[in-house]
């Protein structure tokens, strides 16, 4: 599929209700569970989206659209374990969903034409990159985070669902279908 804004609009106005309907009112221990050591729960992604809502793909987008020469600021993936603590769930899902919106209005009133999306900037370990680049990543960037808590959520019952985990791709691993 080639990108298409409005396509990505789509599902990046989605994503705070999806994680709303998902998490809101779970048990904690769907909520804190992970995968191992520096593997995200479903609390830390929220808190991982919140801290890119604030400090990377709108910040991004500007510096491309201002043709700013230096390279993008680092993004910390590991700031939400600062910044999200001490905070409950409803707390994060609230503000996820009022930093989405905002950058979201920002982005439609932008108007963006082709020639924008080909604009470019510099990623500090990418080098050059475009626009639509960034946006199509952030858009994939949602995506990948909703399946990774799908997963993690799923290996949690790997023991408990016996015979049948060799129907379920992700919960044998490495295993080949």
């Amino acid at each position: 599929m080639e990108f298409c804004l409005t396509r990505s609009l789509q599902i990046l106005e989605r994503t705070p209700a999806v994680l709303r309907s998902w998490l809101e009112g779970l048990d904690d221990q769907w909520i804190r569970c992970d995968e191992g050591p520096r593997t995200f729960s479903p609390f830390d992604v929220l808190g991982h989206l919140i801290h890119g809502e604030r400090t990377d793909w709108m910040l991004r987008l500007e510096m491309i659209l201002a043709s700013s020469p230096q390279p993008f600021p680092h993004f910390d993936r590991f700031a939400m374990h600062q910044e999200s603590r001490g905070k409950g769930l409803q707390e994060l899902l609230d503000t996820f969903e009022s930093l989405r919106q905002d950058n979201l209005a920002k982005l439609r009133s932008l108007n963006l034409d082709q020639d924008q999306l080909g604009l470019t900037g510099t990623h500090p370990d990418l080098g050059t990159v475009s626009l639509r680049q960034l946006l199509a990543t952030w858009t994939a960037h949602d995506l990948g985070h909703l399946a990774q808590i799908a997963r993690t959520q799923m290996v949690q019952y790997r023991e408990a669902v016996g015979p049948w985990r060799r129907y379920m791709r992700l919960l044998r691993g490495s295993d080949s279908d």
